[in-house]
């Protein structure tokens, strides 16, 4: 029998969770890379999940403590939307995924984690990356570690890449 070590997790099982609403405190301690921001803009700021549902999971969250979609403003609308598309172009560069899942879980009940601040996942999919671990044991295996992804991604986030056009 092959173990699967995945050390990382236990404070998430635990529900060892740092006090406050992580996406307040996080983009407030100036300590982007440990923090796994990738990108700042005026209204919204991209981050890596720490618990991804996939390599490359981000989350893009306006820096605006509000608990539901309506009660964002329609600049913050806007960049949170043109930031999404400038993460999944660069995530398309760097992990070359088959498709994407974007979304809002608005509410416990719709699987929000952090359910009092509204963030959009963006989460890079690849045929045939489904297999038995998350069915039979709710685990996912993420083959990169976070650190490394962090690396690749973020100088697509720097303002003279992120006009750069992808090719399809």
């Amino acid at each position: 029998m092959k173990q699967l070590w995945a050390p990382w997790r236990m404070p998430y099982l635990k529900n060892d969770r740092p006090k406050g609403c992580i996406f307040c405190v996080k983009p407030r301690q100036e300590n982007d890379r440990n923090n796994l921001i990738l990108h700042r803009g005026r209204r919204v700021f991209v981050m890596m999940n720490l618990y991804p549902y996939s390599n490359g999971h981000l989350l893009v969250t306006p820096y605006r403590h509000v608990a539901s979609f309506e009660q964002l403003d329609s600049p913050t609308l806007t960049e949170m939307m043109r930031t999404a598309q400038q993460a999944v172009r660069a995530l398309r560069r760097v992990f070359k995924p088959d498709a994407f899942n974007l979304g809002i879980n608005q509410g416990r009940e719709a699987g929000a984690g952090i359910e009092k601040h509204i963030h959009l996942h963006v989460v890079p999919r690849w045929n045939g990356d489904t297999n038995f671990m998350p069915v039979l044991n709710d685990t996912r295996v993420i083959p990169e570690e976070l650190d490394s992804s962090y690396d690749k991604l973020q100088p697509w986030f720097q303002p003279a890449r992120r006009k750069t056009k992808v090719n399809r």
